[in-house]
């Protein structure tokens, strides 16, 4: 069975294939912006891009795939913490991205083969600006910067139906409107952002004087470089699919005259809790607070493919402590597995169930299907590399095990000895107090434990 994936594009599910003489696979997902530690919203984006990837070389071989994703290190939001920080843009980038290096390897995320950075492909993006401008595609504003014309592109909207739902003549929707007392029109986008004030250090020469690029310019230019005009996928998160996918193949198409992606993938919002995420509410997670309060990286990969990547998912703590005892089922079951050797396809539907749209929640059911009959007709190797496609790592550490502080321990102790004694009353007052210093009490018939308590 071929690998198959919803078409964001076309509206259709369609098969993937390489389109390239060289059968090599070219892929593309947009990466993070380096001024701040990524949170689980964004996480669920790059481990489903991760399973993509596993497939894609479990299909076509590793050497028939080539995985680019992207540095954004220059734009608003890293120049304005630059400057809050009086510190150098590299230098805040390097910090950054260091810290989604590492929580992509707790993870297990593989490493893209090319992670190309904006500020590394200035000449590019400025070539690519260059010919839009003699094309007619793109026009110099009176302070300098430069606006692609989006009324020279015929098929602006097609990937989002932005026109069919908000793009009027002479109108746009608000992500298009900064800078529109320099625009021609409110619907244009900024190619070439000329120097201001606030931009301290970071500009850049152009033929249009000092400046940076803009946002959407970047990808289409790295996508160029390293893996040509034209590309058989290119993925990301729902919430860039317009504006930002929708430019990218307006400037593209017409800068290169011809296909720019074969095939669009898009996973939807993470909720949490059952709401959008923000600071706010206080639940906008990294991962090294989920980790502070007791949980695997391995659990959190578990608990974001949970659910179909193209439906919105409610992530909650409890998720992640099924997460936890599913994991710890699969590491019993492996131990139980003989030596590797005769592969039985034991695990086939697990692969049925990826490779028809990506489907995650599918492929663990069938997982688990397999692992609760603990017959004997799977082996370790089958099973390995159907956790290999999904990314899971039974030997990464499990979630480790919080030791309560020895005053948390004193007042369980005195509690359990007021419920042997049947002073309930005494019991009642001291549970609340170690709920209220953030620790559970959880009793069993012969003693009692104590975990952090779930918010």
């Amino acid at each position: 069975m071929a690998i198959q994936l919803f078409d964001s594009l076309t509206r259709e599910i369609r098969v993937l294939q390489p389109s390239h003489p060289d059968g090599v696979y070219r892929f593309y997902n947009c990466g993070p912006t380096v001024y701040a530690p990524a949170h689980i919203g964004n996480f669920r984006t790059f481990v489903v891009n991760d399973v993509i990837r596993r497939l894609l070389e479990l299909r076509f071989g590793a050497a028939k795939v080539r995985h680019v994703r992207n540095l954004t290190d220059v734009d608003d939001k890293t120049i304005k913490r630059a400057r809050e920080e009086n510190r150098a843009l590299a230098e805040v980038a390097r910090q950054w991205t260091a810290k989604f290096h590492a929580d992509c390897s707790a993870l297990n995320c593989l490493a893209p083969h090319v992670e190309p950075a904006a500020t590394g492909h200035i000449r590019e993006q400025v070539d690519m600006i260059d010919v839009l401008m003699k094309k007619g595609n793109a026009y110099r504003a009176a302070d300098g910067s430069v606006y692609f014309k989006v009324s020279s592109f015929s098929r602006y909207g097609a990937l989002s139906r932005v026109k069919e739902r908000e793009l009027q003549p002479g109108g746009a929707p608000k992500d298009h409107a900064a800078d529109a007392d320099e625009k021609e029109d409110v619907s244009d986008f900024a190619l070439w952002k000329a120097h201001k004030a606030e931009d301290g250090a970071n500009r850049w020469d152009s033929p249009w004087g000092e400046g940076r690029p803009g946002w959407h310019i970047e990808c289409s230019a790295m996508i160029k470089k390293h893996l040509g005009e034209t590309i058989d996928l290119h993925t990301g998160g729902v919430d860039l699919l317009f504006p930002h996918h929708e430019n990218e193949i307006a400037q593209s198409e017409c800068c290169n005259g011809t296909t720019f992606v074969r095939h669009w993938y898009h996973s939807e919002h993470l909720l949490v809790d059952g709401r959008k995420m923000s600071k706010s509410l206080g639940n906008l997670y990294t991962l090294d607070e989920l980790t502070a309060k007791g949980f695997s990286p391995m659990a959190v990969r578990y608990a974001l493919l949970m659910g179909h990547p193209r439906k919105q998912l409610n992530f909650t703590l409890e998720s992640l402590h099924a997460a936890e005892s599913a994991l710890a089922n699969l590491r019993a079951y492996r131990g139980s597995l003989p030596p590797t050797g005769v592969v039985h396809d034991a695990f086939g539907p697990v692969f049925t169930a990826l490779e028809d749209d990506l489907n995650t929640p599918a492929a663990f059911g069938a997982l688990f299907t397999i692992v609760n009959r603990r017959a004997g007709e799977a082996d370790a190797e089958s099973f390995d590399r159907a956790l290999f496609a999904l990314g899971i790592d039974l030997h990464k550490a499990a979630a480790p095990k919080a030791e309560a502080p020895p005053a948390i321990a004193g007042l369980a102790a005195k509690r359990w000895a007021a419920k042997q004694s049947k002073d309930f009353a005494a019991a009642d007052a001291l549970r609340k107090e170690i709920a209220a210093a953030g620790w559970s009490m959880l009793d069993r018939k012969d003693g009692y434990s104590l975990e952090p308590a779930r918010k």
